[in-house]
């Protein structure tokens, strides 16, 4: 793993509720980066588990999944049901570049790269039960919902699915959220390839299914209600959703059983979950 510099990985005899952190030196980011990682019990070297990449919103880091949303009870929960099959959830931090990356490359640091090379080419060579043949799912809230409604079009030959919760839907709205001045992102947010329709236009042909939703107290909801129009004017398919609630905790705990259900159909359509 020489290209990702010195790995640590915690030690499982101090792990909680089946939770694992590692931090290693990633190259697009040109420094250390963190990543949670919920692994099901009776992960086996021989399972090619499915994996749900989480992206956080502003102010946030690797941790919130877990530790504010719960994500990782979730999906134990779902699994015990056999709601779902087993997954493994890789919850990275955004790269920490200001009050938020955008997930998007920068002039000092490619927090894109980040997300799509490093993390999960260094994930999948630390857990035993995932490999560079998984099938990968991306979904994110708010800043981490455009990061993965972009990415998750713009990577569709990688992508199996994606989904967003409260998602910015114009990079310019990261203006509202962040205290750094849009400039700082220098002419990152100004160019087309920005954008969540130049990509799910582009690639409307490969487009993987993805769903997206919005609460109804959200001030986001009119953008999220134009994304949904002008995909459904485009003829791309798609699933939008609107249910009560604002742009808070509440809403995403509620709400990720949703993706992690829409992810397993997908699954189950495509392939078999477990290999």
């Amino acid at each position: 793993m020489s290209e990702y510099g010195n790995v640590e990985l915690s030690d499982p005899q101090y792990e909680r509720d089946h939770l694992r952190y590692l931090t290693f030196k990633s190259p697009a980011l040109k420094r250390r980066g963190d990543v949670t990682i919920f692994v099901p019990p009776g992960c086996e070297r021989k399972d090619r588990l499915p994996v749900v990449m989480l992206l956080h919103g502003v102010y946030g880091s690797h941790w919130s999944w877990s530790m504010k949303g719960g994500a990782h009870l979730t999906a134990l929960n779902l699994i015990e049901k056999q709601l779902i099959e087993a997954i493994v959830l890789c919850m990275p931090s955004d790269g920490l570049w200001g009050d938020g990356s955008g997930y998007i490359a920068h002039a000092e640091a490619d927090y894109e790269g980040w997300i799509m090379e490093d993390v999960i080419g260094c994930v999948t060579k630390v857990i035993p039960c995932i490999d560079s043949r998984s099938l990968l799912f991306i979904a994110g809230l708010s800043m981490g919902g455009y990061g993965a409604l972009r990415l998750g079009a713009k990577y569709a030959e990688k992508v199996a699915g994606f989904s967003g919760h409260s998602s910015i839907t114009d990079p310019n709205q990261l203006a509202t959220l962040v205290e750094e001045p849009l400039a700082f992102f220098g002419e990152t947010l100004e160019r087309e390839d920005a954008r969540l329709l130049y990509w799910m236009k582009r690639q409307r042909e490969s487009l993987p299914p993805f769903r997206f939703d919005c609460g109804t107290s959200d001030a986001l909801i009119e953008k999220n209600r134009e994304l949904h129009q002008a995909l459904f004017a485009l003829n791309i398919p798609h699933q939008y959703f609107e249910y009560e609630g604002g742009h808070d905790w509440d809403y995403w705990r509620e709400h990720i059983a949703d993706t992690l259900i829409f992810f397993d159909s997908v699954c189950k359509a495509r392939e078999p979950c477990l290999k």
